[in-house]
């Protein structure tokens, strides 16, 4: 209450300040990390600017609402699709992502157009969210079931190094701010540490028991691509 002197006019002034400079810092990074990884779309498979940034933006909004590393989804795409939006393949798979429809009618209802960027990854991003819940976490089991293999989740793996630069994680992004400031190589032998392997920036967040979006869990099985 205003004048309260348990909550004074100027503290609660104060307190409004830090939350609007805390959300814009993290807007400004999000829009950084974006902007990163559409420069880099562009530039190793040779995206449009306009479709590059589209599909940055799906991204980091798929991976900030699932808690999922958008180099782990980038991987994905690259690896199913290489980046081409009308992709298709076995048994109907579609999309960046190749999203099997016949597999995962419940999370389809609202969706008008499966080859449609934002559609495919956050569709796309809520399977592997549906197959990390069935694995208690286990990116490795999350991947098998998704591609189908162990060797899809490996190739998967070794993918995402090579977007690991460009589309940080933000607590990744975080520790690295962090050490930015404080390791100092004492050779040109010497390294400063590596932030966290990606597996260890995944963490579940906090959803309804009842699934994603009102649709039912996906059950853990093949995505349906083979590979």
């Amino acid at each position: 209450m205003p004048g309260s002197p348990f909550f004074p006019s100027s503290a609660m002034s104060r307190l409004l300040c830090l939350m609007l400079s805390l959300g814009l810092m993290q807007t400004a990074t999000a829009d950084e990390n974006t902007d990163r990884m559409s420069a880099y779309l562009t530039q190793k498979f040779g995206l449009a600017k306009e479709k590059a940034q589209k599909i940055s933006d799906a991204v980091q909004s798929a991976a900030s609402k699932y808690s999922l590393p958008p180099a782990l989804l980038l991987a994905i795409i690259s690896i199913e699709s290489r980046f081409k939006e009308k992709a298709k393949g076995a048994n109907g798979a579609t999309g960046l992502m190749q999203v099997v429809p016949g597999a995962h009618r419940g999370l389809l209802r609202n969706v008008k157009d499966l080859t449609e960027p934002t559609a495919n990854i956050e569709v796309g991003s809520a399977i592997l969210y549906g197959y990390m819940r069935s694995a208690n976490g286990d990116m490795n089991a999350a991947l098998k079931s998704y591609g189908g293999s162990q060797a899809y989740a490996q190739k998967v793996s070794l993918r995402v190094e090579d977007f690991a630069a460009v589309a940080p994680s933000q607590e990744a992004a975080q520790q690295s701010d962090a050490q930015a400031g404080t390791c100092t190589p004492r050779s040109t032998s010497d390294r400063c540490a590596e932030p966290g392997n990606w597996v260890n920036a995944f963490t579940l967040p906090a959803v309804n028991a009842a699934g994603l979006n009102g649709a039912a869990t996906p059950a853990t099985g093949p995505h349906a691509t083979s590979h």
